[in-house]
């Protein structure tokens, strides 16, 4: 479905505020999203999560696994982290 709203965390999930979401919402495609906030340099953990028109949520990736099985590669629409340090830097973690 089209993508109706984009919620963004930076606590590692304990906390959702919405983002805004730019441009049109076509069905299946790539979104451009922003969250604007303050950082003040502490680690963070950076996740966004997609709903579409029909209220589906985009799913962890323990909700995935729970589902599919651990070896499934087919689809893989989970949650993604990044874990933002201190210095800036960024690299893409799993957190389940």
């Amino acid at each position: 479905g089209k993508i109706s709203r984009v919620d963004v965390t930076i606590d590692g999930g304990r906390n959702w505020h919405a983002a805004r979401v730019d441009g049109p919402s076509l069905s299946k495609s790539l979104h451009r999203f922003y969250f604007d906030f303050d950082w003040d340099g502490s680690e963070l953990l950076i996740q966004s999560r997609a709903m579409d028109e029909h209220g589906n949520v985009q799913p962890t990736k323990d909700m995935l696994r729970s589902v599919r099985g651990e070896n499934s590669i087919y689809h893989n629409n989970g949650i993604q982290t990044w874990h933002v340090k201190g210095d800036g830097s960024a690299e893409n973690v799993e957190v389940s």
